[in-house]
């Protein structure tokens, strides 16, 4: 395989590569394929698990999914958020955290976190939370605050962060518009435990299924694992994984054909960060196989979305809802012809379904 086949087969193992019908039929699909799905911003969060289900799944459906709980919210992998399944939250914190902590541990020091205060913050939270008790971030820093522990801004940020990673708490509903925390064992009763070493074999897999082609270095930025752990676990995944070299690296994937592509030209509007970005650092260059991002990069002020053609980044675009209709402000690395102009504003029109309002595109080229 060149480097364009690579991006192709990437584009349909990330959910990204089909046209109808979308393989996943809900939002625990999508988050389950993937293992963890990055949601660090909520709301572009969802639509990166409504790309992946196809026309007809609204931003109201994706919230009434998280409020019932078929998808959680909490850190792992990396010190940021995640969307993850109630089945897989515990075993991947088991697995991840001490490497999150690890990274976390200057944080803790100069924010003055010490075991003892980190400890003592966690009970109280617990004890507050116990009942099906859901608390926003303002709710908790208040209660912490009045027991004695100062709980603001970035502090109190590492204070929940170290709760999450100890499993004592996650994601709640919505309260209106504010997000609460909820105790990890009554928010997914069931979530199962594994062995460290099934753990590692099934993170590796999954991550390579759900990513591939990649490479080992990619999966160590994205899973916080080190690299001999990776090496466990590409060893106990034997057959489930099959590895290729190109261009003298060695990627990784799941056997068998990828998903077909859809025609071409297609554009999708991606959040900024969207697996199909996030999820690699030494095989990056598979999105700009032309140079056009290289060539952007002194660029300043881009939005942070990302528009792709097909398998290759294309331009940014960042969008403003209205009471009836979301802006798509779309820079370009290139001008698009006809048909890429056409598919562009198709997309917006699939964002503009998602929201309920009429998507409006704006033009720019760099």
């Amino acid at each position: 395989m060149d480097g364009l086949q690579l991006a192709r087969r990437r584009a349909g193992t990330v959910g990204l590569g089909v046209a109808q019908p979308a393989p996943f039929t809900g939002a625990a699909d999508v988050v389950g394929w993937f293992g963890a799905l990055q949601s660090q911003d909520y709301h572009p969060a969802k639509w990166a698990v409504a790309q992946r289900l196809g026309p007809g799944i609204t931003d109201t459906d994706l919230d009434r999914a998280f409020d019932d709980g078929v998808i959680l919210r909490t850190h792992v992998l990396r010190p940021t958020w995640h969307f993850v399944t109630p089945a897989d939250i515990r075993w991947l914190l088991e697995l991840t955290a001490p490497r999150v902590h690890a990274l976390n541990a200057y944080a803790y020091r100069v924010t003055d976190l010490d075991a003892g205060v980190l400890r003592r913050a966690t009970d109280l939270i617990a004890e507050a939370l116990a009942g099906g008790n859901h608390l926003t971030r303002t709710e908790v820093a208040t209660m912490l605050n009045r027991n004695g522990i100062t709980a603001l801004r970035v502090r109190l940020g590492y204070i929940l962060i170290h709760a999450e990673l100890e499993r004592v708490i996650c994601s709640g509903p919505l309260k209106g518009k504010q997000h609460t925390y909820a105790l990890l064992d009554e928010r997914a009763p069931q979530a199962a435990s594994l062995d460290r070493e099934v753990a590692l074999a099934e993170l590796v897999r999954r991550f390579f299924t759900s990513h591939g082609p990649a490479t080992e270095k990619d999966l160590s930025w994205w899973s916080s694992l080190t690299r001999a752990d990776i090496a466990t676990g590409l060893a106990l995944a034997g057959d489930a994984l099959e590895s290729t070299e190109v261009d003298g690296l060695t990627y990784w994937s799941a056997p068998g054909d990828p998903p077909s592509p859809p025609p071409s030209p297609s554009v999708r509007l991606l959040q900024a960060y969207d697996e199909y970005i996030v999820g690699y650092t030494r095989s990056k260059h598979l999105l700009d196989l032309s140079g056009l991002v290289a060539a952007a990069s002194d660029k300043l002020a881009l939005p942070n979305g990302v528009i792709t053609v097909d398998t290759q980044v294309a331009g940014r675009w960042k969008r403003t809802v209205r009471k009836d209709e979301v802006i798509v402000d779309a820079v370009l690395y290139r001008p698009f012809d006809v048909a890429e102009s056409r598919s562009l504003q198709d997309a917006a029109d699939e964002l503009g379904g998602f929201l309920g309002a009429r998507a409006v595109v704006a033009v720019s080229v760099l």
